[in-house]
């Protein structure tokens, strides 16, 4: 659902397991500026956290651990995000992730609806993450696994219930 009145806020996180500048970092260090020109590029999307002066968030550090990286994006809906993340170029740094970064076993990325027009802060991506690691898929914070709808889809359909 595209909607009008919300967006969809979207974080992830991921565990270098190298410095950026390291050579084993090259080949995703190569890939950053492509695959965010696709999403700046897609008619879904809506905003990313930069780095001020930058053109991507890699120099912020978010957490104490100095190898996490955060993204930090807005979408016009799931779809946009989904489509974005699994069916463009992109997924290909889904699938060799595993060579950049730690795995982990719990929620790296959290989703949740926000006003269209207002865009998401750290502190908050990061509150939204650790409630989704705490309590699982809810309004609050959710996974692409169990989304939930958007405000104006769940009013829609108790006007028309």
């Amino acid at each position: 659902m595209n909607t009008d009145q919300y967006h969809l806020a979207q974080v992830n996180i991921a565990t270098l397991r190298a410095p950026l500048d390291a050579p084993e970092m090259a080949d995703f260090v190569a890939q950053i500026r492509s695959i965010n020109a696709i999403a700046d590029a897609d008619p879904g999307f809506v905003w990313r956290l930069r780095s001020e002066g930058a053109e991507d968030a890699t120099s912020i550090r978010a957490f104490d651990d100095d190898r996490i990286l955060i993204t930090l994006t807005v979408w016009k809906s799931v779809e946009a995000l989904s489509n974005y993340v699994y069916r463009s170029a992109h997924a290909g740094m889904i699938r060799d992730r595993r060579h950049w970064f730690e795995k982990v076993d719990q929620p790296i990325l959290a989703l949740w609806w926000i006003p269209a027009g207002q865009f998401p802060t750290v502190a908050e991506a990061k509150e939204r993450l650790e409630h989704l690691r705490s309590y699982g898929s809810t309004l609050y914070a959710f996974s692409f696994n169990k989304p939930f709808p958007c405000p104006e889809a769940v009013e829609l359909a108790i006007s028309h219930g």
